[in-house]
């Protein structure tokens, strides 16, 4: 059954509504998600672009492209990380923006990439 999931940034200009199923929650310590959030790992959940709908006065937020197959979302008033818009169908939501980020179906399950401990 489709679940409600609601989130936003921190000054609450751009806020989000995905309605599904959350799909490969997961942390991630890559170089690239160090730098995205400031953190030394970062924790997502995806779910498929039309399940998300981007509902705050803000609208959708700016994006940078980060790859050759994704860009990177956050607000630009505020400056807070969101997500990862890729190319593919899917959007990555960034665990600590969503208003309940403890439920279950939202909690990691796997780790995409070690911290990098070289120089």
């Amino acid at each position: 059954m489709a679940e409600r999931f609601v989130g936003g940034c921190l000054c609450g200009q751009i806020r989000f509504t995905a309605i599904g199923v959350p799909h490969n929650p997961h942390t991630c310590s890559c170089k690239m998600c160090q730098r995205h959030s400031g953190a030394l790992t970062l924790a997502w959940v995806e779910f498929a672009r039309d399940e998300v709908s981007w509902d705050g006065e803000g609208g959708m937020p700016k994006i940078w492209r980060s790859s050759q197959y994704s860009s990177r979302a956050f607000c630009p008033n505020c400056g807070s990380t969101l997500g990862e818009i890729d190319d593919a169908p899917v959007i990555a939501l960034a665990l600590g923006v969503f208003d309940s980020n403890s439920r279950q179906s939202l909690q990691p399950i796997s780790h995409s990439y070690s911290i990098n401990t070289s120089t």
